[in-house]
């Protein structure tokens, strides 16, 4: 199993968002998680990004136990890519430098190869020519493809 969930909870004080949600996740699998706004949906994958505490149960991605201890977090969240809602993109940083900056800081990846590895998710995604734009002159739909290319570039053995 890629992901493992096994009765997750989650409460914020007295309300309890998660109540026990358990499933497993294979490889290559996609998952789809519906229902009406506050249902939880978001909480659920914040929990599995480690973005949110859980109250209770075991996650494990990867082989890793996210619940276990002596988990390095910032080591994992580079093998979990997330697109936010809003997407987050920075809006003072062109398309391209939105894609590199990870790469670069995180990876410690040159530039050029940066540069290079983030055309070719771009071209992924349909945005190749945008590559040189700031995300204010972008659609909704054209911010999440950035969005998702983004986190492709990590390469991540899990994308929520």
């Amino acid at each position: 199993m890629m992901v493992s969930v096994k009765n997750l909870h989650k409460k914020f004080g007295d309300l309890q968002v998660l109540k026990g949600i358990s499933c497993e996740i294979d490889k290559n699998e996609v998952v789809c998680i519906i229902g009406p706004s506050g249902s939880g949906k978001s909480t659920f994958l914040r929990c599995l990004n480690l973005l949110e505490t859980i109250t209770e149960g075991e996650v494990i991605i990867n082989g890793h136990n996210l619940t276990g201890e002596h988990l390095d977090i910032l080591e994992m969240r580079k093998e979990i890519g997330m697109v936010f809602q809003s997407f987050n993109l920075f809006p003072h940083m062109k398309v391209i430098d939105n894609v590199m900056l990870a790469m670069v800081k995180v990876k410690k990846m040159k530039k050029e190869a940066a540069r290079e590895r983030a055309l070719e998710l771009l071209r992924k995604v349909g945005l190749e020519n945008k590559a040189e734009v700031y995300p204010s002159n972008l659609s909704g739909g054209q911010q999440q493809r950035v969005a998702i290319a983004r986190a492709l570039a990590m390469d991540p053995v899990v994308m929520l």
